[in-house]
Order: structure tokens, then C-alpha cells, then sequence
């Protein structure tokens, strides 16, 4: 079985742009691609699992999620990551969904087709619905970083984040994730 980290997208590893739909303003969060190469190189399978309810809301289209992904993809290419898969579910909160965070079902759906062991795999993200995810499926641990909506997360739900890893950013996710052997 294999080791995975699933990550958030908006606030976790690119600047939160509120629904953000257009490539030129995607902003990678510095020295991500090297914490997850590190990740990567450990034997980490990566996966980003992401909400992205502004397509159900219509405030853009799939097409221009998946463009914002395919530069986000090109500008980590150059450290030579690749994300095993990107899960999304494209419903507004209101909306019925079967992988909308925090249901772990993206997680349970990389377990069944790539192997994952999730008892041994980390949810990242910025919200408390990432760190509910990784929870609801039996991750080894969730961490909060306190980039995007983290730090106000970290402040307003401190009784619900009990048990949770709360770090700066995605590089001491990395960095606190690898100190576990």
C-alpha cells in the first residue's frame, strides 16, 4: 500500500484569489515545488482534493478550472511534480455532492484505484473542512497551514481543530511530515 498526501488547492499551495478562474492570476505559495518534490521523492503519491463551488455558483466554467490547473501543473513541472490526480467537486455548498470536502469520498476513491494506505497518507489545507476530511477518512493526521484562510481558521475554530497540525505553510507541512519517518 502506498503513502499519499492530499492537498487543498486555493490557500494551500496558490495564493486564494476568491474563485479564481483565470491562469495569469494563479500564485504559487513560495518553495512549494521543492517541499513537494521532497514529499514526491519520499515516496509520497500527491493528489490535490479541492472545492470549486464558484462552477456551480457560475462564476466560471470546468474549462476555466482546468486551465488554472494545467498552469499550475506546468509551473510545478519544473520541479518535476506531478499530482497522481486532481479531485474537484465543481457543486455550490447548497448543492447535493458526493465528493464535496469534508466528505472523504476522493480520498476513499485514491485508496481504491492507486492502492493508497490512508492511515499512512496526510490531508493538507487552510480550512476546517480540510482538516475534517483528512479526519473522516482515517488519515494519519490532518495539518492546517496558516496561509489563505488558515490563520482566521486557526483563530475561530480552535475547539474543532483539537488534534490537528497547524503550521505556517506548505513547506512546514512537508518539512513536519517527513519528521515522522
Amino acid at each position: 500500500m502506498k503513502r499519499a498526501v492530499f492537498l487543498d488547492r486555493d490557500g494551500t499551495i496558490n495564493v486564494d484569489r476568491h474563485y479564481l478562474s483565470d491562469p495569469a492570476k494563479l500564485e504559487l505559495f513560495p518553495g512549494i515545488g521543492p517541499a513537494l518534490r521532497r514529499l514526491s521523492d519520499a515516496g509520497f503519491l500527491l493528489f490535490i482534493v479541492t472545492n470549486q463551488s464558484g462552477i456551480g455558483r457560475g462564476y466560471y466554467t470546468e474549462a476555466d478550472m482546468h486551465a488554472v490547473n494545467a498552469r499550475m501543473n506546468a509551473e510545478l513541472a519544473a520541479h518535476g511534480i506531478q499530482f497522481v490526480r486532481i479531485y474537484f467537486s465543481p457543486e455550490a455548498p447548497e448543492q447535493p455532492s458526493r465528493n464535496r470536502k469534508p466528505s472523504p469520498q476522493s480520498l476513499f476513491e485514491a485508496r481504491d484505484e492507486f492502492g493508497v494506505d490512508l492511515s499512512r497518507s496526510y490531508m493538507i489545507g487552510d480550512k476546517l473542512i480540510d482538516v475534517e476530511t483528512g479526519r473522516n477518512a482515517s488519515c494519519a493526521a490532518s495539518l492546517l497551514v496558516r496561509t489563505g484562510y488558515g490563520a482566521e481558521t486557526e483563530r475561530k475554530e480552535a475547539a474543532k481543530l483539537a488534534g490537528a497540525v497547524i503550521v505556517d505553510d506548505l513547506v512546514a507541512a512537508a518539512d513536519w511530515i517527513l519528521a515522522q519517518g
